[in-house]
């Protein structure tokens, strides 16, 4: 007799099977997650950052330009007279107390409307123009340091300087005529100082020693 188990077996299986494909075609097979397109309407998410925008450039500081022109006035304590002349972006200035402490700087006017002088011995005038007619600052000289506002000035107060010989001795005088009229100025003879005769404001004249000589306006 032979053994019918193992055909049967085989035989069930391939029965299964038929039954299996039959139905996947009666029903239709599910598509899967990796089968699914997308729409046409649908946008896929970009796969990049957005790009980045520059960041527009700072504004450049804007210029605060000191008038031209001759600023005189006293220094906060009195115990000094300041004029300052400006012209082209430079500036001369003078610091003066009427007796031995002067000195004569110079330097440019920066974009932001500062001044940074600088003299003989370390002297220097640190100031800012304010608004249109006046100038704040200090200025160190010898070991001094003087605060000082300084407004603008119309003729004939001013700045004046004047540089000769007068009997054999070599003479420079500085002078500042303030606005009210007001002379503050040192004569030197051969390296001494002492305090300057006045000057006409007017032509500048000035007598030393007997001499007339003549001061002028300082520019720079």
């Amino acid at each position: 007799m032979k053994r019918s188990g193992p055909l049967l077996t085989l035989l069930a299986g391939l029965l299964v099977g038929l039954f299996m494909l039959s139905l996947n075609a009666t029903t239709g097979e599910k598509p899967t997650a990796a089968t699914v397109k997308p729409s046409a309407g649908t946008k896929a998410s970009p796969n990049t950052a957005p790009p980045k925008t520059s960041a527009p450039p700072s504004p450049s500081p804007s210029r605060t330009p000191v008038p031209e022109g001759v600023y005189a006035g006293r220094t906060d304590d009195d115990s000094s007279a300041v004029a300052i002349t400006v012209r082209d972006d430079k500036a001369i200035a003078y610091v003066c107390d009427g007796h031995n402490i002067e000195s004569w700087l110079q330097g440019d006017v920066k974009d932001d409307g500062s001044l940074h002088l600088t003299g003989k011995g370390g002297a220097r005038l640190d100031g800012t123009v304010k608004g249109t007619k006046e100038i704040r600052g200090t200025a160190a000289v010898g070991s001094g340091r003087y605060a000082f506002t300084v407004d603008k000035a119309k003729k004939p107060s001013g700045l004046y300087r004047a540089n000769s010989t007068v009997a054999g001795a070599k003479i420079e005088g500085g002078w500042i005529v303030l606005p009210k009229g007001e002379q503050v100025g040192i004569l030197t003879r051969d390296g001494k100082r002492s305090a300057a005769p006045e000057i006409d404001p007017e032509t500048g004249a000035v007598t030393v020693d007997g001499q007339q000589l003549t001061a002028r306006p300082v520019t720079p």
